[in-house]
């Protein structure tokens, strides 16, 4: 029977569908919106939906998120403009560029559903829309509470003077695992219920203390250590953002990888204790060797292989820009003591191997002889427009040779722990130095960044040039110095009680910065408060000790989870500011943050019952407050931690609690006795005395009164209140020479209330100046300026300026005579507007400039004059890394170093050029000298980056950029 017309027709529809369906996407790759909203993830992905649209529906929460256009590996990423953020207006059609830029800004009051549409129908000019489209329905309201057995609740008074509320249940409170029920009534960060449920796991410990929310929040922390437990992880910019295996603790819900710095502290402060298998796990991640084809230039130390800890990509291009490498020594501290002996001592092996390695290369990169200190990037303040001046970011070469009090204490604990193992497996010549250098160190800190009429260390010095300690504070940086004992105790007490701390606890840094938003500005975040807490218990200091509780109890019963940080006025997880949308934060914002987890177990194992690991044991020292006392335990005479597992030991602990002291009491509980499986013990016992099951009591005695000062600080989170703000630091308009000496012109950015102080070579030389002219009559001709803003009101001060030296120094571009290269010049171009040596840098590449003559004797700073624009200026591992040389006629070396070009900034047109980090060389007028730079190394050199989506991953190492001559400028 032949086919009917009818069927025939139907057929050819049939057949239509699927090819109309099949329509092939324009692109070859996936693409995703990626912003602070999925923590720059792979969560959105834009479907295909035919004739070049890309479209995905998201529900974002309050804020004003920044966001791209991207692939899976950020080999495509798209912004609307690649030379500014642009903040995107509803229903608008903006064409992208297919570059790399800043990011763009979305912002809502509210939680919505937005569609994302991009139209790729011509591939190379790509149009983003967004829309705000109806969100879904949700189901009836859920009430967790329902049938609950036992409930309890904790108030927390507002900013603005209202309650919010954080509400506990269980539905059988004599279970011997519970299951917890959450809720809060404050709008949380990320979109989803207001309730959270939870349980204990049966393979860690927890808490009875009488009072469930207590208990409950206990066991929060615990389930937020096991959702981080993770047996892969993955990054968009490695491994082109597949899963790579790996037993370790994931960073948090936003962050799906293994961060040095993040993953060190949050180990110190309570996981390695709790887990060191997976911590253990998670550092070794964290080390590599060299990548194949890689031969060290001859002025690297270490073994062979390389091994060494990894600096993670960021500012400039990652180390030595930033130096916190070395923090992975907090945790493998911490590890040592809590690994079993048969895995200890494969750790150890490797732990010292690659902390020498390290240490010793950063002593070639990054250490600064005059002033006995390292160089880099503060630890963890990674967002340079945060904490640092305004100007920096144009010139990350300045703040590559800035020196900062974390990053310090983080060499200052690398070299003890290194120094202990070497003369644990006998390296006792190792051991000699690095205690050496330990000891050196440790006195230079507190020669060098101790601020007398501050009662603190200084965060950090400023850049070359200039160097002087700022009054800038960082929390981190301050607890640090305590708990390592590079602070006395006479210093540790004077920083607790001068440390600002807000209403909701201490911010991360002092003062705030004016025109940034929240992210490490004004902010809290729980790990540094969890760091301050080890310090006020160091000291001794119980008002500090309770501020540290309210604020980790406070953030994480209302926020249902371990955040990442919070606005440190209002303690809120993202303070809404419509009237300056630029200004909301935080930026972004995670929960189950993996340091703050460790934070918030540490306050409770290490501070609340007092356990500790030791190097042969357990230490037993609780510091429990009057106010934890009358407060939160006010129910119960005992608390227990039960399940504790520590070197195949069980541990069940009692503390055993006083009556109430009367209202108003302050202080904290002396232990009065310790008993083991019944038996009187003292604070510290050895794992020898230890059974497989162990039952210790620790009845607390006496109030003792302990230091009770705190420094508060109030003001309104939406005003730039100069209480608690710096001012914007000024500028040297003009800086002449003349017959009565130098004088410069300062330039103001803030006027009302402010006065100037005046830097010369590092040291203050004027005080309280209005702004405007100034002359130093006894200015030399090697002088370098810089200046600060202060408020008369508050004290606070500003970042110092850009400084400005009198020496104009000695230019040699590259088409002089003297340079000798092997690659020939570039043209100037629209966007780089001299001749250059493009793409300079492969380990063999030749550079020198002969036949210099300087005309008068002095020291000298010798610079490269650059430009890397291998990535933006936040990301990549490919800052330039170089040994420059100065050598004198004979070939004798009269000079030698390490210099920096990290990235730079990069523009469509006129992209700047910039110096790198100086030389210090002292010359002789009449002589010939010749410069002759080579190969070091940068992170791209190590195999764990060779997965890496941008500049020094898959297509080799980087460490490439433009050259456009050098200066020799005479300072003093």
């Amino acid at each position: 029977m032949k086919p009917t017309i009818l069927a025939i027709a139907a057929a050819l529809v049939a057949q239509s569908i699927p090819a109309i369906a099949a329509e092939a996407p324009p692109l070859r790759y996936d693409l995703y919106v990626r912003g602070a909203f999925n923590g720059w993830g792979t969560d959105n992905q834009l479907a295909y939906k035919g004739k070049g649209v890309y479209e995905t529906d998201i529900l974002v929460s309050p804020g004003n998120h920044a966001f791209k256009i991207g692939s899976k590996d950020w080999n495509a990423e798209w912004v609307a403009n690649p030379a500014a953020s642009v903040a995107v207006k509803l229903d608008n059609a903006y064409p992208l560029a297919t570059e790399a830029g800043p990011e763009d800004y979305l912002f809502t009051k509210q939680t919505a559903t937005f569609r994302f549409r991009v139209d790729v129908s011509d591939p190379s000019k790509p149009v983003l829309r967004i829309s705000r489209v109806e969100t879904p329905a949700g189901g009836p309201a859920v009430d967790p509470h329902a049938n609950a057995a036992a409930r309890a609740a904790l108030s927390f008074a507002t900013w603005d003077g209202k309650q919010e509320t954080a509400r506990f249940s269980v539905q059988d409170l004599q279970a011997p695992l519970r299951s917890y029920a959450h809720s809060t009534t404050v709008q949380l960060r990320d979109p989803g219920p207001q309730y959270a449920l939870y349980q204990e796991d049966a393979a860690l410990p927890r808490v009875r203390s009488g009072n469930l929310a207590f208990d409950a929040l206990f066991a929060l922390a615990t389930h937020e250590m096991r959702l981080d437990s993770v047996k892969e992880i993955r990054d968009g910019n490695y491994n082109g953002n597949e899963a790579i295996p790996c037993d370790c603790f994931e960073t948090g819900e936003k962050w799906h990888y293994v961060w040095t710095r993040d993953l060190s502290y949050a180990a110190d402060l309570g996981l390695a204790m709790l887990d060191p298998q997976r911590v253990r796990n998670s550092l070794l991640f964290k080390l590599s060797g060299w990548r194949e084809g890689v031969t060290p230039a001859p002025q690297v130390k270490g073994t062979p292989d390389g091994l060494q800890i990894v600096q993670d990509t960021g500012s400039g291009g990652s180390w030595p820009v930033s130096t916190d490498r070395i923090t992975w020594a907090f945790a493998a501290e911490e590890t040592l003591k809590s690994l079993p002996a048969a895995e200890r001592q494969a750790f150890a092996t490797t732990a010292l191997k690659a902390l020498a390695n390290t240490i010793d290369n950063d002593r070639i990169a990054a250490f600064d002889k005059p002033s006995g200190l390292y160089t880099g990037e503060e630890s963890f303040l990674d967002w340079r427009d945060q904490s640092y001046a305004a100007w920096i970011p144009d010139d990350l070469a300045s703040m590559a040779s800035s020196r900062a009090l974390s990053t310090n204490v983080g060499h200052y604990k690398a070299l003890s722990l290194a120094a202990m193992l070497a003369r644990e497996q006998g390296d006792g010549a190792r051991a000699k130095r690095y205690e050496g250098w330990a000891r050196d160190l440790k006195r230079a800190i507190n020669q060098r960044l101790w601020l007398e009429d501050a009662g603190m260390y200084s965060s950090l010095t400023a850049a070359h040039f200039d160097g002087a300690p700022m009054h800038k504070f960082d929390w981190l940086g301050q607890a640090l110095a305590i708990v390592t004992g590079v602070a006395d105790d006479k210093r540790a007490r004077r920083i607790l009680a001068s440390y600002p701390h807000g209403p909701m606890g201490a911010p991360v840094i002092w003062p705030q910065q004016p025109g940034m938003p929240v992210y490490h500005n004004r902010a809290m975040w729980p790990f540094v408060t969890g760091y301050g807490l080890r310090a006020a218990v160091a000291g001794r200091n119980v008002a500090v000790a309770d501020a540290a509780y309210d604020s980790l109890m406070r953030g994480a019963a209302l926020n249902l989870s371990n955040m990442e940080n919070l606005e440190w006025l209002s303690g809120q997880s993202v303070l809404l500011d419509e009237a300056h949308p630029e200004l909301i934060g935080p930026v972004i914002n995670s929960k189950r943050q993996l340091w703050s987890v460790g934070a918030y177990l540490g306050m409770v194992v290490r501070n609340v019952f007092g356990v500790s690991a030791t190097n042969d044991g357990i230490a037993l020292h609780p510091f429990v407050t009057a106010k934890l006392r009358g407060g939160v335990f006010a129910a119960s005479n005992e608390l227990a931690l039960n399940n504790l597992r520590l070197q195949g030991r069980t541990l069940d602990i009692k503390l055993r609690l006083p009556a109430l002291a009367g209202q108003g009491a302050e202080g904290m509980y002396a232990v009065e006795r310790i008993l083991v499986n019944g038996k009187p013990a003292g604070s510290a016992i050895k794992w020898t005395e230890l059974a497989p099951q162990n039952q210790i009591e620790i009845v607390l005695g006496k109030l003792e009164v302990g230091d009770q000062a705190i420094r508060r600080v109030n003001a309104d989170p939406y005003v730039e209140s100069p209480a608690v703000f710096s001012p914007r630091e000024p500028a040297i308009a003009t800086l002449q020479r003349g017959a009565g000496g130098v004088t410069l012109d300062i330039a103001a950015r803030d006027s009302a209330g402010v006065h100037y102080n005046i830097y010369r070579d590092g040291k203050l030389v004027a005080a309280r100046l209005p702004a405007g002219a100034w002359t130093d009559r006894q200015a030399t001709s090697t002088a370098c300026y810089a200046v600060e803003a202060a408020f008369g009101s508050s004290g606070n001060r500003s970042h110092h300026s850009r400084p400005r030296c009198v020496d104009a120094g000695i230019e040699i571009p590259v088409t002089d005579a003297r340079v000798r290269a092997d690659l020939p010049l570039a043209a100037p171009s629209p966007r780089f507007d001299e001749p250059h040596l493009a793409n300079w840098g492969k380990p063999q590449d030749r550079f020198e400039v002969g036949a210099i003559k300087v005309p008068s004797a002095g020291n000298y700073a010798v610079q490269v004059r650059y430009h890397n624009g291998a990535n933006q200026i936040n990301l990549g591992i490919s800052g330039g890394v170089k040994w420059l040389a100065v050598k004198d006629a004979s070939g004798a070396i009269v000079a030698q170093g390490v210099v920096q070009l990290p990235h730079a900034r990069i523009e469509k047109a006129h992209t700047p050029i910039v110096y790198s980090t100086p030389l210090a060389a002292a010359l002789q007028a009449g002589r010939s000298y010749r410069i002759e730079m080579s190969d070091f190394f940068n992170m791209s050199y190590l195999q764990s980056n060779s997965s890496f989506s941008a500049a020094g991953g898959l297509e080799g190492p980087s460490n490439r950029f433009d050259i456009y001559g050098v200066r020799l400028l005479r300072v003093r």
